[in-house]
């Protein structure tokens, strides 16, 4: 089920070219959208990580897809975790943000999670796709109170 973000299921040659251009861009720049892989299994659950949306290339998004399947088990919640720590942390990024259609109540739930808070309302285009959307952001001190708070 492809719900949001254009609807459609991705090809395999299309998952291929996201996943080639995912690895030089983390070789380059440290930040990619990588396999999200479930530790006790190496079941592949979808892709999780930073990159620069084309509609906002200024910024740092954190994005998630997972499958279907995998939904509602909070690895979504523990990617982002992740990446947002190695944003801050190893990067020095002094803001991140994630974006979605304003409709997609789980991924706004996990922007909510992580502490991210509505920023604006935009037009985004992905891949030749127009969609109204939200940008949620948090800042590196808004993540580090959190983080020293005791919460993801």
């Amino acid at each position: 089920m492809v719900r949001y973000l254009g609807g459609q299921p991705l090809t395999r040659e299309h998952s291929d070219a996201i996943a080639e251009w995912a690895q030089e861009l983390y070789e380059a720049e440290g930040i990619g959208l990588l396999a999200i892989e479930r530790r006790e299994d190496g079941a592949f659950l979808g892709m999780c990580g930073l990159h620069h949306q084309s509609s906002v290339p200024d910024e740092v998004e954190v994005a998630w897809r997972l499958t279907y399947e995998h939904w509602g088990h909070g690895y979504a919640t523990e990617a982002a975790t992740a990446w947002l720590n190695h944003g801050f942390e190893t990067l020095s990024l002094p803001k991140i943000i994630s974006i979605t259609d304003p409709p997609n109540t789980r991924s706004l739930a996990v922007m909510r999670r992580l502490g991210m808070r509505f920023e604006r309302e935009a037009v985004i285009e992905d891949e030749g796709a127009v969609f109204d959307a939200v940008i949620y952001a948090i800042t590196a001190n808004e993540w580090r109170t959190r983080r020293a708070a005791g919460r993801r």
